[in-house]
């Protein structure tokens, strides 16, 4: 997919440590902007109404969604998918923030595969010891959004067809939760309500403290039947 790079450097504005995971000049993920990626976690898990839930964290990034997942006590279990080995290894060798509390964490599980293929077969699902499995909440951020994806076999997941192959890895009334760097999508929400019972849109604001500016992310957070 590309080169892949960890960056910490010192923002003197701020007098804080950043960092930052780049694909070749792409920025994947911030320190410095995790409101959204906590929001996923938390809107996604808050209509579980199960005492015990079992959830699916695409893309591990910086670990902030799967911090806030282990956060809510009734997540029993937390499986999280990554493609990239490196972003894994960066975690269990402690070069990032979280990587001790996620790998400490007897709920967490590193699974390195590609989702999106995972997602594709109902078969083999995400877990290489329980194939097939169904989970409570799927929560995803990998692309920058549904039309600008990292990859071009990214791109079918975002359709009808792609969304419905998901479903088949959610329990009834599981949620699927995404992050996306976009407004929200007009296109991506038809899809949506093509596949399940109920969505939500939501724009998360944050600061951007460097800039002195406001910005936004979308989560979206769909119920299957």
């Amino acid at each position: 997919m590309g080169l892949l790079t960890l960056r910490r450097r010192k923002e003197m504005t701020l007098g804080i440590d950043i960092y930052e995971i780049k694909l070749d000049e792409d920025f994947l993920m911030s320190s410095l902007f995790t409101v959204a990626e906590v929001a996923l976690a938390n809107l996604g898990l808050a209509g579980l109404l199960e005492s015990e839930v079992d959830v699916v964290v695409g893309g591990l990034g910086l670990g902030y969604t799967a911090r806030a997942v282990l956060e809510h006590s009734k997540v029993r279990e937390l499986l999280i998918v990554e493609t990239l080995e490196e972003v894994i290894e960066w975690h269990q060798q402690g070069l990032l923030p979280l990587g001790e509390q996620l790998t400490s964490d007897f709920r967490c599980r590193f699974v390195q595969g590609d989702f999106f293929a995972m997602s594709a077969s109902r078969a083999r699902g995400f877990d290489p010891e329980n194939r097939g499995r169904r989970y409570h909440a799927i929560l995803l951020d990998v692309d920058h959004s549904p039309r600008n994806v990292l990859h071009l076999s990214h791109a079918s997941f975002y359709e009808s067809d792609g969304l419905r192959r998901l479903t088949s890895h959610l329990l009834p009334g599981g949620v699927f939760g995404l992050w996306s760097n976009d407004p929200p999508d007009e296109q991506f929400q038809v899809a949506l309500s093509e596949v399940f019972a109920y969505y939500e849109t939501h724009v998360v604001t944050f600061s951007n403290p460097i800039q002195c500016r406001d910005e936004a992310n979308t989560v979206y957070v769909a119920r299957n039947e």
